[in-house]
């Protein structure tokens, strides 16, 4: 008898085997947040059950929604696991949205039940009168103190826990059912709802487990590793990694708020050995004090969300700091590519090194990548011609939460259109140049702002450089340089910064157009609410001052 004739069960593609595997049973191995609890993988699980068992009676069901409002910590890995497990869908709200946003995704998410900590709890009482679904509101409490709140709160997380059972018979149900949703950032208008099933995010997480673990000398994620997020875990699942440290069983470490001086504390405290945060958090660690002595030879960190410039990158690795670039998007789970450095480039100095680890790399299994142009048509890989990152997965978000006009327009051409511009070398290295909103047009020519910003960033002076176009009569666009600077002599710097510009275009390495930039020193950088450059925020602020 064939296999095809026997009558076996479907085995489903689920959320909890990733938690009941052998290989993630590590009864002693510890969970940590921050200086304020621990917990055994043991007592992990069982709290899972516990959460699980309070969800149900709290009426939660298959298909509802519960939101968290949390900052990175044990609770909200708990909440990865027992929502969907239970067939609920995860809504992780984003805590740095303004509160008409955040009101907009939990309608629009329809949201039954929110979990949220005492610090947010001033934003739900600012918006509650206007929340159309929500039954429950779940205190999330750190302080231990009681809280005074006009919020109807049905209890706090931990008693509900305490008075729960640590048992319980997780379903098996389709695996295309829908587990996580969550809001993109960085867009025109409000936030886009995008959503994975079980069967994306177990695939997402053992493809990254592999393109990780088969990865020798540098940038990888094994079963010997600590794993402590700089990421929040509200953004993109934390690209994923709780779901493969947990299924690893390794030692986690959650921070709540990143503060760097905690932070860099946690990582020699607790012996971590691997993190993710996008360019903003590393310079903010780097340029902290406590740094200073610090042994980081052990530290592996995965910048995302922005680009690497090789200035920052060699920075870190000056440090003992393992950097490179993996690269995705909040409608691709998020990993789509890491620039993981063969042996042969590991040979090479650091000063060579930078700029492949600043790449955005190669794709990892079961992601079709490539670049096209505006007739779909593939772009050669010389390092040089470029067009926009297309790719295909399966993993990809299905489209925008009930937002049809734009899922089309994502997925134009049966491919997912990611709106960045990149080239590709022989060796199968992406490396994006712009996205397509932010290229500068100068006198019909395009001009990258990221290679503006990686040139400039370079002077030992320059702490932070956004690169935006501003409107020309004579050429229709040009670069205006926003720089963060370190010293208070500015016009001195704008002469170096003017010149260094200048011996780059000499030597081939910028654009000849890129001479018209301006430069403008601020104070600071807007910021999107995960931490990327918000370019939007700046061609509206600056604009109109040279128009």
């Amino acid at each position: 008898m064939y296999a095809s004739e026997i009558n076996t069960p479907n085995y489903q593609l689920l959320i909890k085997q990733l938690l009941f595997t052998p290989l993630a049973y590590n009864p002693n191995q510890e969970i940590v947040y921050k200086n304020n609890f621990r917990m055994t993988y043991e007592t992990f699980r069982k709290r899972v059950c516990k959460l699980a068992n309070a969800l149900t009676k709290l009426g939660v069901k298959k298909g509802d929604t519960v939101a968290i409002m949390d900052y990175d910590s044990h609770r909200y890995l708990e909440c990865y696991f027992a929502i969907p497990m239970i067939g609920a869908v995860m809504h992780m709200v984003n805590i740095r949205l303004s509160p008409e946003q955040i009101l907009y995704t939990i309608d629009h998410a329809q949201d039954d039940v929110i979990f949220i900590n005492s610090e947010f709890l001033p934003i739900m009482e600012q918006i509650r009168g206007r929340i159309d679904t929500v039954k429950h509101y779940v205190l999330m409490n750190d302080s231990g103190d009681e809280i005074q709140t006009i919020l109807p709160l049905y209890g706090e997380y931990e008693d509900m826990l305490q008075n729960a059972a640590d048992e319980f018979d997780f379903p098996d149900f389709d695996e295309n059912t829908r587990a996580t949703t969550f809001y993109t950032t960085g867009t025109t208008g409000m936030p886009k709802g995008v959503y994975f099933s079980h069967r994306q995010l177990v695939l997402h997480t053992i493809v990254l487990l592999s393109s990780f673990g088969t990865h020798t000398g540098h940038a990888n994620f094994h079963r010997q590793d600590v794993y402590m997020p700089i990421t929040p875990m509200f953004h993109v699942h934390a690209w994923g990694f709780p779901y493969m440290a947990t299924f690893m069983g390794i030692k986690q470490v959650y921070p709540g708020k990143y503060i760097p001086d905690l932070l860099l504390e946690l990582v020699a405290k607790e012996s971590v050995t691997c993190s993710h945060c996008v360019p903003t958090i590393i310079h903010m660690i780097l340029n902290s004090p406590k740094i200073d002595g610090m042994d980081l030879s052990r530290w592996k960190v995965i910048i995302g969300g922005a680009s690497l410039s090789p200035a920052l990158a060699l920075a870190a690795l000056k440090r003992g700091i393992d950097i490179f670039v993996g690269y995705g998007m909040s409608e691709t789970c998020p990993i789509l590519s890491l620039a993981q450095l063969t042996p042969e480039m590991l040979q090479k100095n650091e000063n060579e090194q930078v700029y492949i680890r600043s790449k955005t790399g190669r794709a990892v299994g079961l992601v079709d990548m490539k670049i096209v142009d505006e007739e779909m048509d593939e772009i050669i890989h010389d390092g040089k011609s470029t067009g926009e990152i297309i790719v295909r997965s399966p993993w990809l978000t299905a489209g925008y939460l009930k937002d049809q006009k734009n899922s089309e327009n994502l997925w134009r051409g049966g491919y997912l259109h990611t709106g960045d511009i990149a080239n590709c070398d022989e060796y199968g290295y992406f490396k994006i140049t712009d996205r397509a909103k932010d290229i500068i047009k100068v006198g019909g020519e395009w001009v990258s702002s990221l290679e503006i910003e990686d040139i400039i960033h370079h002077h030992p002076l320059v702490s932070e450089v956004a690169v935006i176009a501003i409107s020309d009569e004579k050429w229709g666009e040009r670069p205006l340089v926003l720089v963060v600077p370190k010293t208070d002599d500015k016009k001195t710097l704008e002469k170096e910064l003017l010149s260094h510009a200048k011996e780059m275009i000499k030597n081939g390495l910028m654009a000849r157009e890129s001479m018209l930039l301006k430069i403008h020193f601020v104070d600071e950088i807007d910021k999107t609410s995960v931490g990327k450059t918000d370019k939007k925020v700046l061609r509206e602020k600056y604009q109109h001052l040279f128009a």
